[in-house]
């Protein structure tokens, strides 16, 4: 059963409508003009809103303006109600215009009993899918990429994302291997206006590079062997999102002028084409090298570093934040025992000092081989003893 609000300065109307629709079963309340009906919306949440246009005072279109736009600062359920408006022939004109502002459809009149069902079913269902998938989404950021610790250095990390996600400022990621850097790149791309786009990821270091070129602008059928067909590269792909270039500093001379002139001038061409195409990405990138030193080598483009570290985010490394390690290994504990179907284990005091007591050259990946080897290796409590042991 829906919960319903009918707004109508007509009786016949809004009596016509509530009894077709308690018939099926929902719960139906009326307004006899707009400002009260707009006042219940706020007040009460409702799964469907019906309103006519016309109607003295305050009309249908200011009503639907007022709970799909609320003012600045404030948060109405009603924006995310679907709303169908009652016209007569006359309005269509301005029924079309509400379809624009917001509404879900709308009803000419007189009122045809099956266009009203179709429609109510329609517009609930589309409620329920919209609720459906903002659910799974929020399933799928919490179980995203997280930044576990409450460190000084992580902490000034976190911050540093946060002030800097909401911009279009590109971010230079640096750090050891197996840091997180990855993971700081998705906070960004999550924090951003962008995160409905996708993020596309390159690792440099990983791409032949004979074949940077292609993988990051494309290419065209037969400018090279084994390109059989047109490919549209990273850049193409990540087109209103975020592009992230990981182990930048291992990417060839030749592939970093063309980065260069693409961040230049939003614009990249293909492999075997004169054509250039406009892409609009943010680029996000990331190296365990020191660039610097490699600008002094003359293997990595000075003008190109000042192109990519906008904002600089240096990631620590698990040794200079030995503190949050306790946090990590709850963390991790908690995600393994359920990944691989084992009763939760205990880490011990004992344990969490000798596992502080480390070189952790591996950072946090190492960190989190450690923890899945002794829950699989070890009893229900963890101890000093099985770190030894197994660690």
């Amino acid at each position: 059963m829906a919960k319903l609000l009918i707004i109508d300065d007509e009786r016949g109307i809004r009596n016509t409508l509530r009894e077709i629709l308690a018939d099926e079963g929902h719960e139906v309340e009326i307004a006899e003009n707009g400002k009260q009906g707009l006042e219940m919306a706020q007040q009460t949440a409702y799964d469907l809103i019906f309103s006519d246009i016309k109607m003295p005072e305050m009309d249908g279109m200011e009503v639907l303006k007022a709970l799909k736009e609320p003012a600045e600062g404030k948060e109405m359920e009603s924006a995310e109600t679907p709303v169908v408006m009652i016209t007569g022939h006359g309005d269509v004109e301005t029924a079309v215009q509400a379809l624009k502002t917001g509404a879900y459809d709308f009803l000419l009149k007189p009122l045809d009993l099956n266009r009203i069902l179709i429609t109510t079913r329609n517009a609930l269902e589309s409620k329920n899918l919209r609720q459906e998938t903002k659910q799974l989404r929020k399933k799928v950021a919490d179980k995203g990429p997280q930044m576990i610790g409450n460190s000084t250095a992580i902490t000034h990390v976190r911050e540093i994302i946060n002030k800097v996600a909401p911009t279009e400022a590109r971010v230079l990621i640096t750090g050891q291997n197996g840091t997180g850097k990855e993971v700081v790149a998705h906070l960004i791309h999550q924090g951003s206006a962008r995160a409905a786009a996708p993020m596309v990821e390159v690792n440099c270091a990983a791409i032949p590079s004979e074949l940077i070129e292609s993988e990051l602008f494309g290419h065209m059928k037969g400018s090279f062997t084994g390109a059989v067909k047109d490919r549209a590269g990273k850049f193409e792909q990540a087109d209103g999102g975020t592009l992230f270039l990981d182990e930048v500093g291992d990417m060839s001379l030749a592939a970093q002028t063309k980065v260069l002139r693409a961040l230049q001038e939003n614009e990249i061409t293909r492999v075997g084409s004169d054509k250039t195409i406009k892409v609009n990405v943010r680029v996000l990138a990331a190296t365990n090298k020191d660039l610097l030193k490699e600008i002094e080598k003359g293997t990595f483009r000075e003008d190109l570093y000042h192109r990519l570290n906008v904002i600089p985010i240096h990631v620590p490394a698990l040794n200079e934040r030995l503190e949050d390690i306790p946090l990590l290994v709850d963390f991790f504990g908690t995600q393994i025992c359920s990944e691989q179907g084992i009763a939760p284990k205990t880490f011990d005091a004992s344990a969490i000092k000798a596992l502080q007591a480390r070189d952790w050259t591996g950072n946090i990946r190492q960190l989190r081989n450690v923890v899945e080897r002794l829950i699989i290796l070890a009893g229900a409590t963890i101890t000093a003893s099985d770190v030894e042991s197994y660690a």
